[in-house]
């Protein structure tokens, strides 16, 4: 398995109106991404992947294959580096000249498909049966993208250490309560060998706030905006159960529970036995078990009162809605939706596979594998992130307000900020009508 870090959650864009009005926002829509000569058809095809050579090596492998597989279409693949992939797309949306088939991070799918980036994926009912739900791209129930993976949150432990402490395992049947979980980090605080128990990546910047603790947040019975319509964060962000989450995430840190600000590397911190009870993502699996070997359980999130939660969605494959060759586009969509590409990501990046069958063809998720937890929580316990045009904003807006809250503000008015904040935002783009 290869070392991933964050980047699996991706980065997320704010792209044309989200942050400003309706006015700043040209459409993306003109023929483009294709060319034909000879008989042949050449589609542009953009990955984020310019700086990352293990899953460049996977993507350029999808379109060596489909290209030797038949003669009517060419895929010529051009990668950046994931910095600037999000400018990059920007722009060439704004000269009509965006790709036939391009990756997109998941929570930008909306956001994409509202400014006129995307068209609709037409293909076959059930087509994607087998798929977890998190990695598909929906927006108005019609589908724009895909994912060959994804990645799921989870806390980490030793059973040793909890054994030490008396402290149930829990398992996905029966998570721990949020009594049990407070109780839990308590028993380890007090019995001195760990200054810190509990790490929550707080340390952690960017779309990895809302990936990690707006899951939290909904277990309360909160959530980043009111979803029934998308057009207010009022009650959803600034509640009692809002407030409750707030109060509780402030009162990890002023019980001693966990640091401000942890370290750089949660789980280097966690191999090192600076922490007995970790929040981290399934990337850190092998650090850990490298380590710790079948000492290590990967647990589920605690129940606050409305489920476990934890994200859902990473990178994604769609079509432009510029693109002029779109039966080829579509083609090639499909043929890299085949079982066997799932299994070679997977296995190149140690990520969940999200096809059950490929799962099926990968020793460490099939069936007693050893990371197979991951596939169930997401499988059980995966939430997409807003599937709404809004979400950039609504994702920059959460995390400034978690990092005020994590410093002692008062939670109410950082809250009652933020949802009036979006709001704002939400009505100045007309409500972000498609």
């Amino acid at each position: 398995m290869q070392q991933i870090t964050k980047r699996s959650i991706g980065a997320v864009a704010l792209v044309c109106a989200a942050a400003v009005g309706l006015q700043a926002c040209s459409s993306g829509s003109s023929d483009s991404g294709s060319t034909t000569e000879g008989g042949v058809t050449t589609l542009e095809l953009w990955t984020h992947n310019g700086g990352n050579p293990v899953e460049l090596a996977v993507n350029k492998k999808v379109v060596d294959a489909f290209n030797a597989s038949q003669s009517k279409y060419k895929v010529k693949l051009q990668s950046f580096p994931q910095a600037a992939y999000n400018d990059a797309v920007t722009a060439a949306a704004a000269a009509k000249k965006l790709p036939c088939v391009m990756d997109i991070d998941g929570p930008n799918v909306p956001n994409w498909a509202w400014a006129g980036y995307l068209q609709p994926l037409d293909l076959p009912s059930g087509f994607f049966d087998k798929q977890l739900p998190s990695t598909l791209g929906k927006v108005d129930n019609k589908l724009y993208s895909f994912g060959h993976y994804d990645v799921a949150m989870n806390l980490t432990a030793r059973k040793s250490v909890l054994t030490q402490y008396g402290i149930r395992i829990p398992t996905i049947d029966k998570p721990w309560t949020g009594e049990e979980f407070d109780a839990a980090v308590g028993k380890i605080k007090a019995g001195g060998k760990y200054a810190y128990p509990l790490d929550l990546g707080t340390a952690g910047t960017g779309e990895w706030i809302p990936y990690a603790y707006s899951p939290m947040l909904q277990s309360f019975g909160g959530d980043l905006v009111n979803r029934d319509g998308y057009q207010t964060a009022k009650g959803a962000l600034n509640g009692p159960d809002a407030l409750k989450w707030a109060t509780w995430f402030r009162s990890m840190i002023t019980k001693g529970y966990a640091q401000q600000k942890s370290g750089k590397d949660s789980a280097v911190d966690f191999v090192n036995g600076k922490s007995a009870i970790m929040w981290n993502g399934s990337w850190a699996a092998d650090t850990v078990t490298k380590k710790y070997g079948a000492d290590v359980v990967f647990l589920p999130p605690p129940d606050f009162g409305k489920g476990p939660k934890i994200g859902g969605a990473s990178w994604q494959w769609g079509m432009s809605s510029a693109c002029a060759a779109k039966d080829g586009a579509l083609e090639y969509l499909k043929f890299s939706a085949k079982p066997q590409y799932y299994v070679d990501y997977a296995k190149a990046l140690g990520l969940i596979p999200a096809n059950t069958d490929a799962a099926a063809q990968v020793p460490a998720y099939a069936p007693g594998g050893k990371y197979r937890i991951f596939l169930e929580l997401s499988q059980k316990y995966a939430e997409v992130r807003p599937v709404t045009p809004a979400y950039p904003f609504i994702s920059s807006t959460f995390q400034k307000a978690v990092s005020d809250i994590l410093a002692g503000g008062d939670a109410q008015k950082i809250l009652d900020k933020a949802a009036a904040d979006i709001d704002s935002n939400i009505k100045s783009n007309g409500n972000y009508a498609y």
